[in-house]
Formats: C-alpha cells, sequence, structure tokens
C-alpha cells in the first residue's frame, strides 16, 4: 500500500493477534516486531497456549498453529483467541498464499485486520517484478493491507518501537510497513478470488523419500540421545570427582550438628550428597535436549520428520506428529504434555500415555546414567534405550483405540527448511530451563529431605522389609525399593540408587537394568500427573496410573526372568 492510495485509517492497535497455519513464522514476526521476550498468558478470559510480545506501544499475541484436517484443542484454542481481538493479522508463507487464504479467510469473515505474507525470500523463482503485481493485486481483491516479509530479517533488524528503520534492512522485512498495516487494517472479506498460481513445493530432501525418509527421522530424533549421552558422560566425568572433592569438608562438617540436620544435609541421601547430581548430571542433559528441541523447530525440522515417520509409526496408534511430542518428553515431560493439545482427539491420551511411560525426561535419564555409571556398568544405556522404546510402543499398541491407527496426518504440505538462528532456538528452549530453575530443583531438594529423614528415623530399614517380598519377584534386593518409590514422586529420585551402589555391584547387569526400568516407568512422577489431570481429567490420570503400572510390573517381571534364565 503506497501513501498516494486512499486508506481508512485507524489508530495503532494496542494488541494484534496473530492467526495462522502452523510454521509459518508467526513467532518469529511478534518476536521481530516487538524485540520482547514471549509470555504465558490467557487471552480475553479463556485459557489459550497463546504467548503475548510486549513493547511500549503494541502487544502482538502469538496463537498456536492452527490444524483444520484434525479435532485438536490448539485449534479450539487459537479460535477463542479471536474473540474480543482488535485487529486479526492473517499469517501466510509466500509458498502457499492462495491454500492458506482460503482456508484463514472464513474463520475471520468481517473482522478488522490484515495479511502477513512470511518466507518472502523463498520464493526467488519468481521474478521480483511478478511477485510485487501479484501482492499488489491481492491487497486490491482483498480490501486490507497485504504485507510481505522475510520474518528472519525482520527478527534480525528489528525497527525501533518509534518505526525508525535500521540501515540496511531491505522493504520487504521493514517493520514499518508491518506497522503501518496494522494501522490501516480494514474489513476481511471470507472469500475472495485470487489469481496468485505459485504455490510452490519446497524442494524434497531426504525425509521426503519413501524407504530413506523414515529412517533418516528416526536417526534425527535419536540424536539428541546419543548427544546427551556423550556429552552428560564427559562433563560428569570431568565435575564428578571436583565436586566430591569440593564438599567433603562441608560433608565432614555435618557431622557436628544435631542428629537429623546432619542426616538432611550430608547423610548418604543429604542434600550435599544428592544435590550437586543436578548440576553435574541432569543440567548438560537438559540443556542438550532444549537446543536440539528449539533448533528442531526453529528450522522446520520437525514437521518434515512427523511426515517421514507417520506411515510407520500410526501402526502402533500414534500419528507423526505424536511420535514428536514424545520424544519432546525426553527434554520435559511437562511441556510435551501441554503440546499433545496439537495432536487429534482420538489419539491425544494415547500419546499422553506413551510421554508418561516411555519418555525418560531430562532428569529421569541422566539420573539413569548415574546410576549405571555408579555401578561400573555405563554401557548399559544403550539396552536401557531399546527396552524402554521396545516396550512402549508396544505399550502404546495395546492401549491405543482401534481408530487411532487409522488417523491421518493433519499436515497438508511440506514445510520449509532453513538454517535454525540462534535467537529462534533460544526462544525455543528457554522454557525448559526455566522450569529446570523453578521446578527440578525445589522438588529435587524435596525428595532429599524426605528420603534423608527416612533414614535418620529408621523408616527405610522398615520399609525395606515391607517391599522385600515385592522387590524379590523382580529378582531385586529390599534396597532398591525407596527409589523405585520416589521415582513416582520426581523422576530423578532414581539417583538415589547410586547410595546403594555397593548393593547394586553384587548385580547382575540384567538385574540393575531391571531396577533402573522399574523405577524409571512403574508410575509418572507427581508433577507429569498433576498436569495430565488438568489437562485432561483426574479420572483419565487414574486409569492410567493403574493402566502403566500393570504394564510396567509385567515388563520388568519378563524382563528380570527371561535375563535370569538366559544369563
Amino acid at each position: 500500500m503506497t501513501d498516494a492510495e486512499p486508506a481508512r485509517r485507524y489508530s495503532e492497535p494496542d494488541r494484534a493477534v496473530l492467526i495462522g497455519k502452523e510454521s509459518v513464522g508467526k513467532s518469529a514476526l511478534a518476536a521481530g516486531l516487538t524485540g520482547a521476550a514471549p509470555a504465558a498468558e490467557n487471552v480475553d478470559g479463556a485459557t489459550v497456549s497463546s504467548e503475548v510480545y510486549r513493547d511500549d506501544d503494541l502487544e502482538v499475541v502469538d496463537t498456536p498453529g492452527i490444524t483444520l484436517e484434525a479435532d485438536t484443542e490448539t485449534t479450539r484454542e487459537a479460535l477463542a483467541a479471536l474473540e474480543g481481538a482488535e485487529t486479526v493479522v492473517l499469517v501466510v508463507p509466500a509458498s502457499a498464499i492462495v491454500r492458506d487464504l482460503g482456508d484463514l479467510l472464513a474463520l475471520v469473515r468481517g473482522r478488522t485486520g490484515a495479511v502477513i505474507v512470511t518466507h518472502w525470500d523463498r520464493v526467488e523463482a519468481i521474478d521480483e517484478t511478478e511477485r510485487r503485481r501479484a501482492i499488489a493485486d491481492l491487497e486490491s481483491d482483498l480490501g486490507v493491507p497485504v504485507v510481505p516479509v522475510d520474518a528472519r530479517s525482520l527478527e534480525r533488524d528489528r525497527v525501533a518501537a518509534d518505526g525508525g528503520r535500521k540501515s540496511g534492512a531491505p522493504d520487504a522485512s521493514d517493520g514499518r510497513a508491518v506497522r503501518a498495516a496494522l494501522a490501516h487494517a480494514a474489513e476481511l472479506p471470507g472469500d475472495t478470488a485470487m489469481e496468485i498460481d505459485w504455490d510452490l513445493e519446497p524442494p524434497k530432501r531426504v525425509f521426503d523419500r519413501p524407504y530413506l525418509g523414515p529412517a533418516a527421522s528416526a536417526l534425527v530424533l535419536l540424536l539428541p540421545a546419543v548427544v546427551a549421552v556423550w556429552f552428560a558422560n564427559a562433563v560428569a566425568a570431568e565435575l564428578d570427582p571436583r565436586v566430591g572433592a569440593a564438599l567433603e569438608p562441608a560433608v565432614r562438617w555435618t557431622t557436628a550438628l544435631p542428629g537429623p540436620l546432619a542426616a538432611v544435609l550430608g547423610g548418604d541421601y543429604g542434600l550435599l550428597a544428592m544435590g550437586p547430581f543436578l548440576f553435574v548430571w541432569a543440567l548438560p542433559t537438559m540443556l542438550i535436549f532444549a537446543l536440539f528441541t528449539g533448533a528442531y523447530a526453529a528450522s522446520g525440522l520437525t514437521m518434515r520428520v512427523t511426515t517421514a515417520l507417520h506411515p510407520v509409526v500410526r501402526r502402533v496408534g500414534l500419528t507423526g506428529r505424536d511420535l514428536v511430542r514424545v520424544v519432546m518428553g525426553f527434554g520435559c515431560n511437562v511441556p510435551a504434555v501441554t503440546s499433545t493439545r496439537a495432536c487429534s482427539d482420538c489419539t491425544r491420551c494415547t500419546t499422553i500415555s506413551a510421554i508418561s511411560f516411555g519418555a525418560a525426561c531430562s532428569y529421569q535419564f541422566p539420573a539413569t546414567l548415574a546410576v549405571f555409571a555408579a555401578v561400573g556398568m555405563p554401557w548399559l544405556v544403550g539396552p536401557y534405550l531399546a527396552v524402554l522404546v521396545a516396550t512402549t510402543l508396544l505399550y502404546v499398541r495395546l492401549i491405543a483405540p482401534p481408530e487411532a491407527r487409522t488417523a491421518a496426518l493433519a499436515v497438508d504440505r511440506r514445510t520449509c527448511l532453513e538454517r535454525p538462528r540462534p535467537r529462534a532456538v533460544w526462544r525455543e528452549a528457554r522454557s525448559s530451563l526455566a522450569s529446570f530453575v523453578t521446578t527440578a530443583l525445589p522438588v529435587f531438594a524435596a525428595i532429599c529431605v524426605v528420603a534423608a529423614l527416612l533414614e535418620y528415623a529408621g523408616a527405610l530399614e522398615r520399609l525395606g522389609a515391607v517391599l522385600e517380598p515385592a522387590m524379590a519377584a523382580f529378582a531385586l534386593p529390599a534396597e532398591a525399593a525407596l527409589p523405585i518409590v520416589l521415582a513416582a514422586i520426581r523422576k530423578d529420585g532414581i539417583a538415589l540408587l547410586t547410595a546403594e551402589s555397593a548393593a547394586l555391584e553384587a548385580l547382575s547387569p540384567v538385574e540393575v537394568l531391571v531396577a533402573v526400568y522399574l523405577a524409571g516407568v512403574l508410575l509418572p512422577c507427581l508433577v507429569t500427573a498433576i498436569t495430565v489431570a488438568r489437562e485432561v481429567s483426574v479420572r483419565f490420570v487414574a486409569g492410567m496410573l493403574a493402566r502403566q503400572a500393570a504394564a510396567a510390573a509385567g515388563f520388568a517381571f519378563a524382563i528380570a526372568w527371561t535375563g535370569r534364565l538366559l544369563f
């Protein structure tokens, strides 16, 4: 829109709601316009998974990606965010303008808004003059401002809040044009005849090939675990001895304190003995998964992997997008469970159950590595992951409803791949880091305090005697009972097995594997269970806990006695 063109001008809106499909650049657009960090927020009284970006004179609401091909909670939440919105911004990629506008215009008929075309730099095959003419024609047809934007450049060369342009920012990426579009927003039509005929599919990559695609995608999902194992072991090898030596004087000092306090601080389960685990093992692992997850999301790789794996995993009752969310659980179960709002209603509960059972979060996974290292069997991580994956798939196959195995993949186009930008990766990963500080530290400290006081009171010995018959069913010593119980409260409670390393060292590799496996999958941690109850219902959680406990006990029993017979 040029200055010479007549337009009905509105004052700059206090809030603009971004509406679009998945992976179209809404988050980059919001961050580039405001230069602000996102804040989760209820929008217009509805509980919506939206993030609000603010600067001095503009609020941009980044809503979940709309998936019209499936009945998902996120689509309902995005549509709920439209209620009461002053200005609606339709965000569509340059490679699918006609397709996306055809789907979205009917949702916003009669609302005041504008259209932002992202990924503008990805249609270079179309002549620049033709592209500009097509945008001008589209703006005339719709009767609203249409602004082409390279959201990546916009985020990098953000315009200051007063509208001034940074030197070197190209016109197509100029934030002034976007803000002007918001100021000139007009009534959106329900549909229109669009003559643009360049709906372009991004080039095919290895992920799009019939046989190589699933294999390459599986390797992509496995890569964070491999790197996390290597990185955590490398960091722990350097830090663990140094941290232990540095804390040794403090541990000796606690022996002069009153009994309960000495146990809480310096006992085998005390804060000084167990606390460093979070920083030596858990923090590196969580950081690796957070960065990989952020890079996959920021690059568009997540959607490509989703599409490639769907034909394989649908046989067990998951879609490709469901599997990606299960893998997200290896970073943290809580955001993974919340992200299942983007799953179809017929597969969402199955996906949540899979996350609860088999997604070894960034607290459980390093605790597992620490136990294997403590008993001198670090190589057990390979068999452990193989058993975890195999039993999770079998568990899902047993509990998935029949309709889940015929669910279609709700992806109507190939996403563009791009090199992930550090700022975008950090935007995706920082919530996991915040959760580590605000949730992991205090809850793990509470577990250590409870375990230390139980040990001081002699309750552990009595508890072991009570649970000894149950442990014997799995060919495990009574000392394994407490970590298995506390792991149901918090998964890093598995690390308490390191305090019993002397007892575990007498066990065979199969028995160590069973102890760690049972502690990890018998029940979800308390935080995960509470999150699932909030997302679905208390009744569903009760049924899920019963199913998971029964399946975990059955698998552990089979592994223990099969291993005993064979080895």
